[in-house]
C-alpha cells in the first residue's frame, strides 16, 4: 500500500482559467503517454472559472464547502462529501458558493488511459458513465450513498503514486483508476446501451467547430444569431433550436461568457481600464459590460480585479 502524502492544496483558477480555448474547452498539459492526475484544489467565488469542457474524464469530490454546479443549463447541488462525475461534451462550471471557498479532489484522466490496453468493448464498458451523459443525467453522487468517500480514498491512492515513473506505478496507478471505474459502473448500471449519446454530442460539437472559430476571431464586433445561422447554411430558427440543444446555451449567452472571460482575463492580465476593456470585448455599452459581468461572475469588474489579483500572485 502506498504511503499517503500531506495534501497539497492550490488555487484552482490559474490552474485551469488561462488554458480555455475559444470553443470553452480546457486544455490539461498530461504526460501523453500517461494521462492521469490527481490535484486537490481551491475553488474560490472570488476568482470563478469560466463555463468549460474538456476532452478528458473528470471526478470531483468535495472535501469541504457547498456549491451549484452548473452543467449546461441545470444547476445541481453539491455538498460536502458528494461526488461530481463529468464526461467530456457539456460545459460546466462552479456557480455559486453558498459556504464560500470550496475544497475538492480532483482526478482528471483521459479514455486513452484505458483505452490503450483494453480491448474495444471491455474499454467502453469502463468508460460506460462518461460516455451516456446527456439531459438529466445524475452527475452528482451523494455522499450517503457511501461509494464517494470510496471514491476520495482510491483517488487519494492514485495521487500517492504520482508520478508514476516505474512500470509497477503506473500498473497501480492503473489499478487504482479501474477500481474506481468499476464502482461507477455499478452505480450507473441502468444507463447501460446509451454510449450512442457520446458519439453523437462529439458530433454536434465538431459541427459546431466553426462559429466556435468565429466567435474566437471576432467577438470584439457585432455578432448576431444570422452570423451563426449563416455560417452552418441553417435557417435562423433552426441555428437557434441546434445551437442551444449543444451547448445548453442560447448563441448569445454563450457570446457574452466568451466576452466576458476575455474580459476577466485582460482585467488580470493588464492595466487597462474598465471602460476600454468593456470595448475591446465587444461591448458598446459600458453599462451593459457591467451589468452582464456582474450577473455572471457574481462581482464588478473591478472588485474581481482586486480579489483575483490577490489570488493568482
Amino acid at each position: 500500500m502506498p504511503r499517503m502524502r500531506a495534501t497539497n492544496w492550490q488555487e484552482a483558477y490559474p490552474l485551469i482559467q488561462p488554458q480555455i480555448n475559444a470553443e470553452g474547452k480546457h486544455v490539461f498539459a498530461f504526460d501523453a503517454s500517461f494521462p492521469v492526475d490527481v490535484r486537490f484544489l481551491i475553488f474560490s467565488p472570488q476568482a470563478e472559472i469560466t463555463l468549460n469542457r474538456h476532452d478528458y474524464f473528470e471526478l470531483l469530490f468535495v472535501h469541504s464547502g457547498a456549491v451549484l454546479y452548473q452543467v449546461q443549463d441545470r444547476y445541481l447541488s453539491l455538498q460536502e462529501g458528494d461526488l461530481f462525475v463529468m464526461g467530456s461534451t457539456l460545459l460546466h462550471r462552479m456557480s455559486q458558493y453558498s459556504k464560500g471557498r470550496l475544497r475538492a479532489a480532483v482526478l482528471y484522466f483521459h479514455p486513452d488511459l484505458i483505452r490503450r490496453t483494453d480491448s474495444t468493448t471491455e474499454g467502453i464498458e469502463y468508460l460506460m458513465p462518461f460516455l451516456v451523459q446527456e439531459a438529466g443525467f445524475p452527475h452528482v453522487i451523494p455522499a450517503k450513498t457511501g461509494l464517494p468517500s470510496q471514491v476520495f480514498d482510491l483517488m487519494r491512492r492514485v495521487a500517492a503514486e504520482l508520478p508514476a515513473a516505474s512500470n509497477r506505478g503506473r500498473l497501480s496507478v492503473k489499478t487504482y483508476v479501474k477500481m474506481i471505474l468499476v464502482l461507477l459502473v455499478n452505480h450507473y448500471s441502468d444507463y447501460r446501451g446509451n454510449e450512442g449519446v457520446f458519439l453523437r454530442n462529439q458530433l454536434n460539437l465538431e459541427r459546431l467547430k466553426p462559429v466556435f472559430e468565429c466567435i474566437s476571431r471576432d467577438y470584439w464586433r457585432p455578432l448576431s444569431v444570422c452570423d451563426g445561422a449563416k455560417i452552418l447554411h441553417l435557417h435562423k430558427s433552426s441555428f437557434m433550436r441546434f445551437f442551444k440543444q449543444v451547448t445548453g446555451q442560447s448563441f448569445i449567452t454563450y457570446l457574452n461568457h466568451f466576452r466576458i472571460a476575455k474580459a476577466q482575463a485582460l482585467l488580470l492580465s493588464t492595466d487597462k481600464s474598465v471602460a476600454e476593456i468593456s470595448q475591446e470585448v465587444g461591448f458598446c455599452d459600458q453599462s451593459y459590460f457591467g451589468l452582464m459581468f456582474r450577473k455572471l461572475v457574481h462581482q464588478t469588474p473591478r472588485d474581481y480585479r482586486r480579489h483575483a489579483e490577490g489570488i493568482t500572485r
